[in-house]
Parts: structure tokens; sequence; C-alpha cells
């Protein structure tokens, strides 16, 4: 009788060991204004052009002990780009940048999470835009976790990444200073 509870208990264990781990799902909080889609880029040299992106939505999921299990996935509506001047944001529109009437969405899916220290990830993912779909790293960082006020659960996370522009299809030369821009991500998500 003892073997059989031996074998049983090692046939849960090995069940156990096998069952793949699970992450817990958040939706990312943009009603709130919890979240954000921002860039940066040089102005010829001489200063910082900042602008965000107003409208998108996404997921992800995430295990503190297994990061690896972890994923996102982002959709921009790159339409709502704002960068604060409404004749430039109407070029950022246009053929020469976003394209936005032709790419009206943006999108991040990540493929991979690997811890890079205490609280810190590579995130490696397919950034599609302008109709280009290319592999990137955002550095990410957990900025917290917790109940919230109202009875839910939050985690929060911020993250950067550069891409060259040419790399997604924009050809618009804006100086030897302007050839890349960077994504600076700020997500809070409410577990689900």
């Amino acid at each position: 009788m003892k073997i059989r509870n031996l074998f049983s208990a090692i046939a849960l264990g090995l069940t156990v060991a096998a069952a793949p781990a699970t992450a817990a799902d958040y939706i990312i909080d943009k009603e709130g204004q919890h979240a954000f889609v921002n860039f940066k880029i040089s102005h010829l040299g001489y200063s910082w052009l900042y602008g965000t992106f107003r409208d998108f939505d996404g997921r992800f999921s995430f295990d503190a002990t297994r990061p690896e299990v972890s994923s996102v996935r982002v959709t921009i509506r790159t339409a709502s780009v704002d960068s604060n001047h409404a004749e430039r944001d109407k070029h950022l529109r246009g053929s020469d940048f976003l394209n936005t009437g032709k790419h009206p969405e943006a999108s991040f899916v990540s493929t991979g999470v690997t811890s890079t220290g205490e609280g810190s990830f590579d995130i490696s993912g397919n950034l599609t835009l302008n109709g280009v779909t290319r592999p990137v790293t955002i550095a990410a960082k957990l900025l917290g976790e917790g109940a919230d006020p109202w009875g839910g659960y939050r985690a929060g996370f911020e993250g950067s990444t550069r891409i060259a522009l040419k790399d997604f299809a924009i050809a618009k030369d804006l100086g030897p200073a302007s050839q890349e821009v960077e994504l600076i991500l700020s997500v809070e998500g409410v577990r689900q």
C-alpha cells in the first residue's frame, strides 16, 4: 500500500510540475489616464519634440516569479498622435510619417520576456508601424503592484525602446540628429 501511495504522490508531483505556469491577466487602464504611449525625437539636435498617442488598448499577463510566461499586446490608433501642435500633427498623420489613412493602427505583440535584474525585464516582440513589422526590445521596469482602493489589484510598469524611422518605411529625412525616435511607455493594468 505504501508503494502505491508513493507512486500516486510521484505522479501527482509530475503532473503539477508539468502544468503550464499561469500569469495573472491585466487590462491596461487607459480610461483612468493611468497609461501612456509617448515618444520623443530630437529637433535638429537643439531640443526635444515630445508627443503621445491618445487612443490605444492593451493587455498583459504577468508573473513576477516566472517572468518568462508573461506577455504584452498593445494596439494604437495612429491618428490619435498629439504633439501639442495641430499643423505638425496633421503632417505626422500624412504619408511622410504615419500614413494613418492607409495604416490606422500600430501594434506591439511580445514574443518573450526575460528578467534582467530585480524588477527589470527585456520584453522582446514585434512592432508593426506604418505597415512594417520589425522586432524590438523594450527595457521595462516593474514600478509596483498591489491592491487598489476600489477592491481591485493593479500592476504598473515603465519601459522604453528606440527605433529608426527608416526601419518602418518613414523616409522623411529630418536631419542627422533625428533619425531615431524613443518610445516611452507607462502602463498600469487592472487584474481581471
